[in-house]
């Protein structure tokens, strides 16, 4: 509410800013980063590195681009077994709010992951189902992860600057949830439905948690800007 009143206060000095006892922002929102198009490709390119040994370059190439085409969470990602790969999509088991679902996957990454599962399954531990392990032959964890994606994102030249968006493998979930918004028709009832069935696609309790994700990109405030401009001059959507 707080921040609604400033924006209105900058337009307009009459109106009030409320006392903190009305609610504050006790809650920061860490603005993040959305990668283009070009960006994920080349992430994903500067993780499958020939300087690595072993699966290593499969895992991580693998593993993030799954995660910019599916906004999984990365703890989600990492905990994938075999048996969770099916032929209607990743199936996400006892997740963040310890709810299941089934995360359909596009023709193109489904035959990606079986290409991997066919290069994962002819390397150490075998006795081991998790679909990404590490170098040292173990389920991946968290840090190795950020680790990886840290060294790829220097790699390419992701912005590092202090005070800036930083990219952060959840970056990878944001932009998603972005992207997907963008490719939505803009009238109100199909916003509606696409912000319901976005939600569940994300795993979250409620519909109110995906707008945590969503952030203004150019290509959406130029849509909006040119729904303002029909709508100013008469048109009709």
């Amino acid at each position: 509410m707080i921040r609604f009143a400033r924006y209105m206060r900058a337009e307009d000095p009459r109106h009030e800013l409320p006392e903190p006892v009305f609610g504050g922002e006790s809650r920061q929102r860490p603005t993040p980063y959305i990668l283009s198009r070009n960006e994920v490709e080349r992430l994903v390119a500067a993780a499958f590195q020939p300087v690595y040994q072993g699966l290593r370059r499969d895992t991580y190439s693998t593993l993030f681009a799954l995660l910019a085409c599916t906004g999984l969470r990365v703890s989600e990602a990492i905990g994938l077994c075999y048996e969770d790969v099916t032929a209607d999509g990743l199936v996400i088991r006892s997740s963040k709010f310890r709810k299941s679902r089934l995360v359909p996957l596009h023709d193109t990454a489904q035959a990606h992951l079986v290409r991997y599962l066919e290069r994962r399954r002819r390397q150490p531990p075998f006795d081991d189902p998790h679909l990404f392990v590490s170098m040292h032959r173990k389920p991946l964890r968290l840090g190795n992860v950020e680790s990886a994606f840290q060294t790829a994102a220097r790699k390419i030249g992701l912005p590092r600057n202090r005070g800036q968006p930083r990219a952060t493998p959840h970056s990878l979930r944001h932009t998603f949830a972005v992207r997907a918004l963008e490719t939505c028709p803009d009238d109100r009832d199909h916003i509606t439905q696409h912000l319901l069935s976005l939600s569940t696609y994300l795993g979250h309790a409620q519909a109110a948690n995906t707008y945590w994700y969503l952030e203004a990109t150019p290509e959406l405030m130029r849509n909006i800007a040119e729904r303002c401009e029909r709508f100013l001059t008469g048109e009709r959507p």
